[in-house]
């Protein structure tokens, strides 16, 4: 950087870089942002944090689940257990039983959505405060 130079308020890092911001691009088929888009939806989060304690059943992951219709929870486990971080255990009893658990794939995922929560309830104050400053000023403009 030139002396005298500053960094731009959105600038968080250097400008060196030890990944390709554009591998999460939105062009058709960028694994890295379908990847991305799966984990990272409300339901998929969910599912996540709640496997970890243990292995539960698809009613007791229904019940533990605000709002969420058994077609969403049916596709959203069938999502986890393709990209291989949940597992579908089926026991040949009447009626059926069928427990889901995090693989050790999802486990690690665990510990990155656990990281993202912890900085969230660290900052969920200053975000609060941010949002009244913005709809304040919005308020302000009468859009």
């Amino acid at each position: 950087m030139e002396e005298g130079t500053s960094n731009s308020p959105s600038d968080c890092c250097s400008t060196e870089r030890d990944y390709d911001i554009h591998q999460w691009d939105a062009r058709e088929g960028c694994e890295v942002r379908q990847i991305l888009d799966r984990i990272a939806d409300k339901w998929s989060l969910l599912v996540i944090a709640l496997l970890e304690k243990r292995t539960l059943r698809f009613t007791e992951l229904r019940k533990s689940i605000d709002g969420i219709s058994q077609r969403m929870l049916t596709t959203t486990l069938r999502q986890l257990e393709r990209d291989g971080l949940i597992e579908r255990t089926v026991y040949p009893v009447v009626p059926p039983r069928v427990d889901y658990a995090l693989t050790d794939l999802g486990c690690t995922l665990h510990d990155t959505i656990k990281a993202l929560v912890v900085w969230t309830e660290a900052n969920q104050a200053k975000i609060i405060a941010a949002r009244r400053s913005y709809d304040e000023r919005a308020g302000e403009k009468l859009w």
